[in-house]
């Protein structure tokens, strides 16, 4: 069993900003699937599906972001999961819009969203794929630039990396994480 998490911020106010590239990613990947991501509990949206005989888990988080890991954490006791058995998805403010990286460890970063799942998990040791957005240029703070939405001029990368990310999810399917990790960091 594995489990794909994008993290995000629930409403409509917070729907295309740089913060809910996981919500993206995780719509994105049920919608070329010809999935339905609708059932409610654990507070999240979540579904069950099956590839390859593999049971494969998205969760969207409900809780807004700095608190993902109280609904990561009650959906994996329930389907008893290993932070192994788990992907998480989120935006990177060290990768520029258009690239995405995956890690096997590590720490937040500051990114409040993966702090409080390592708080919850108590351990570091999750997959993670990383979501570049980029840094703010000017005046602007970190909090009001992921609450943001992309420019236009990022549209073309933030798409790619969309695509990029669904195929990295695809591939964990049906892969070890460690392969997809040299495949797609190689890109």
């Amino acid at each position: 069993m594995k489990c794909i998490v994008g993290l995000g911020n629930p409403g409509k106010k917070y729907a295309k900003t740089r913060h809910n590239i996981g919500f993206m990613i995780l719509d994105e990947l049920v919608k070329q699937n010809h999935w339905s991501l609708e059932q409610t509990k654990f507070r999240g949206i979540y579904t069950i599906e099956h590839v390859n005989g593999e049971k494969i888990l998205l969760l969207k988080p409900q809780t807004f972001m700095n608190l993902s890991g109280e609904s990561l954490v009650q959906f994996m006791n329930f389907f008893d999961l290993e932070a192994d058995d788990i992907l998480v998805v989120y935006d990177d403010l060290d990768l520029p819009p258009g690239k995405i990286r995956l890690r096997k460890k590590g720490g937040h970063g500051g990114h409040n969203g993966i702090r409080n799942i390592i708080d919850h998990l108590g351990t570091k040791e999750f997959n993670r794929l990383r979501v570049g957005v980029g840094r703010p240029d000017g005046p602007v703070s970190v909090v009001d630039y992921v609450l943001g939405t992309f420019t236009k001029q990022e549209q073309d990368a933030v798409s790619e990396s969309i695509e990029a990310a669904v195929k990295a999810c695809e591939a964990w399917m049906t892969q070890p994480f460690n392969e997809v990790m040299n495949d797609f960091n190689a890109m």
